[in-house]
């Protein structure tokens, strides 16, 4: 697929209209399972808990190719192929499929929707057995642990053991370094893209302007919507400040200056503003704002250290690692993931680092991106070959 089909700055492709575009998976259906439920950090216990899911390509008769992607703050478990209602890709159908990146001829992929998410799988939208009515904010107050708790009993139920490698970026990365640190036998490749050990205070007091937008709404009623109000308003523009963080200035720049263009509400609209109000808009159509809520939370509190040495955090992990950053994104700096890499060096952890040089900010991984995908395609094959006895660890990279 050409760029000149998809907008380098229209990010998600499921907030798209892409004309013409079709998936080399064809359609492809995500599934709902209920599982034995978990505990979570905060001491909350499920009876069971609802996953959707989608796998993609076959688990090899070892049982070791395996791969767990795990989404962002807006995806789901639709990351690839065409999807059965509205014919809009996955959100990363641009790198998942038969010879891309992550290369579903040779490997088993494996993607679910979040604990506290609003696609399928347990979240503050589903229905609270104790009273019968959606949970709203009597959800309990989920962690990205909590998360990988709930990818875990799903690969159980899928019969794997272990991951041939655990792949994520922003909050899906996150959940990637909690694999590599919390089950590392089960651990073999660990790639967090974009992403980060704990929120600095920019990052966290963006997240913050979102979920007061969403809560000063009047019709978000404390998490008691309904569909007839539904808190869209508050939602959008949670979207809208988020959107912007994610795109660099000299992309915006790029695409917008200060052009105006017609609008329904404004004749002289600041082109802009018309593109905000758009993925405004199309946010609202598939995402729950009490989802929005908890999810946001639970990235602001992750901290993959805490008070102890990140040596000592980091001692039992047996990852081999690829950290990737992209020069422009200031939400995720690559400030960010150098301190991983060192944090990893320290503890004497295998680590390859790629900085990108790329104009696009946080979503340089969600957008049609070549040097993005050669990097990502050519080491999960080069790890999954077969290595010789004498290989030892792949290089870091210089400049970290």
């Amino acid at each position: 697929m050409g760029a000149e089909h998809v907008s380098i700055l229209d990010g998600d492709l499921q907030d798209q209209q892409v004309a013409g575009y079709q998936s080399a998976l064809g359609v492809t259906q995500t599934t709902t399972v209920t599982l034995p439920g978990i505990q979570t950090q905060s001491g909350f216990k499920f009876d069971t808990v609802d996953v959707n899911f989608l796998t993609l390509g076959k688990l090899s008769p070892e049982r070791d190719n395996a791969i767990l992607v795990c989404h962002g703050l807006s995806g789901n478990a639709h990351v690839a192929g065409s999807d059965p209602l509205t014919g809009r890709p996955g959100w990363w159908d641009l790198h998942v499929g038969p010879g891309k990146a992550i290369d579903t001829d040779k490997f088993f992929v494996i993607a679910s929707n979040a604990l506290g998410g609003c696609s399928g799988t347990t979240g503050p939208g589903s229905l609270d057995p104790r009273t019968g009515k959606p949970f709203g904010m009597t959800f309990p107050q989920v962690t990205i642990r909590d998360m990988v708790q709930v990818q875990a009993a799903l690969l159980d139920h899928l019969g794997v053991e272990k991951l041939f490698a655990v792949i994520g970026a922003s909050m899906g990365g996150m959940q990637a370094l909690s694999w590599a640190v919390d089950l590392p036998a089960r651990t073999r490749i660990c790639i967090p893209i974009a992403t980060c050990t704990a929120h600095s205070a920019m990052q966290i007091a963006f997240n913050e302007v979102g979920r007061r937008a969403i809560m000063a709404d009047p019709d978000w009623n404390g998490g008691e919507y309904a569909e007839s109000r539904f808190p869209s308003h508050g939602l959008a523009v949670a979207r809208m400040v988020g959107h912007v963080t994610y795109l660099s200035e000299l992309a915006m720049t790029r695409k917008f200056g200060r052009r105006r263009q017609a609008s329904a509400s404004d004749a002289n609209q600041f082109s802009v503003e018309s593109y905000l109000d758009h993925q405004g808009s199309s946010f609202v159509k598939r995402f729950d704002p009490n989802s929005y809520l908890y999810l946001t939370r639970a990235i602001d509190e992750f901290d993959l250290f805490g008070t102890a040495a990140p040596t000592e955090v980091l001692r039992g992990v047996q990852a081999r690692f690829l950290v990737i950053s992209f020069s422009s994104d200031w939400l995720y700096p690559p400030v960010q993931s150098r301190e991983l890499v060192r944090q990893l060096k320290r503890a004497g952890t295998a680590v390859t680092y790629l900085n990108l040089e790329t104009d696009y900010g946080h979503d340089s991984f969600l957008i049609e991106n070549p040097p993005f995908a050669d990097v990502l395609g050519h080491f999960l094959n080069g790890e999954h070959a077969p290595r010789p006895k004498s290989a030892g660890a792949p290089p870091v990279a210089e400049g970290i």
